[in-house]
């Protein structure tokens, strides 16, 4: 299959769900900068969960997830980094101290060692909607989080590669819960068919990133902007 072929066929083939971002909060923008700028610390909002609430500890005598998640937190707001890794591997205190928004404001509770910190006054790329925290043994380990790409192709890339990987929580980092539910319907096969990058094309309101297989194209319909960072809001596919 072509690139020219699946060029001219992307825009009637395929069909888009059309995602549009809030506005900004003028007196609080949730980008700490665009493209242009340097990356500084974030500006942190509080938080509005009860953070200092008793922990708990579990039957092997840990802490519960929900008191080492906001530990963790709590750390990051006070840019303590040498109080992070004692709740948390170098890893997830890497990703989290590079968070490119203002702090989330709510913290919407954990699914098993699952811990969610939610944005409630901004509107940040990805169906995540800011940090999650898997916890294990008494640290957090893995931090995902929303993200800031200022290209199509990454936000495209970011999500196949999350696909490849079987690893939602990373596709939700880039990509509306809805385009994270329709590619995930199928499970990648290493060994199945090969997938290529044909590159993105604008459409309205966006850009179509399309990838070619034998006997059809995937198209991955991509919504934002520099300053606000590009997001994947649905998929369509095509056969020959």
């Amino acid at each position: 299959m072509s690139a020219r072929w699946l060029r001219g066929t992307a825009a009637t083939a395929a069909t888009a769900a059309f995602l549009v971002p809030a506005s900004l909060l003028a007196a609080g923008p949730a980008l700490a900068h665009t493209a242009q700028s340097p990356v500084q610390a974030p500006v942190h909002a509080p938080v509005r969960a009860p953070l200092q609430a008793p922990a708990r500890a579990s039957a092997h005598g840990t802490a519960a997830p929900a008191a080492v998640a906001k530990r963790l937190l709590r750390a990051w707001l006070r840019a303590d980094r040498h109080a992070a890794s004692r709740v948390a591997t170098a890893s997830a205190v890497s990703t989290l101290f590079s968070y490119p928004f203002r702090a989330p404001d709510k913290f919407a509770g954990c699914s098993g060692n699952a811990c969610r910190f939610v944005h409630t006054s901004v509107r940040v790329p990805g169906g995540l909607d800011g940090i999650l925290m898997i916890v294990s043994g008494g640290k957090v380990t893995k931090v995902y989080e929303s993200r800031h790409l200022v290209k199509p192709s990454a936000a495209a890339g970011h999500l196949f590669d999350a696909w490849r990987k079987g690893d939602r929580n990373k596709g939700l980092e880039i990509a509306t819960s809805m385009a994270v539910k329709t590619l995930f319907r199928t499970k990648f096969d290493p060994k199945g068919v090969k997938y290529f990058f044909q590159g993105c094309n604008s459409e309205p309101k966006g850009h179509s990133c399309a990838y070619s297989y034998e006997g059809g194209g995937m198209f991955m319909h991509v919504r934002g902007s520099k300053s606000r960072g590009y997001e994947v809001t649905s998929i369509g596919y095509i056969a020959d």
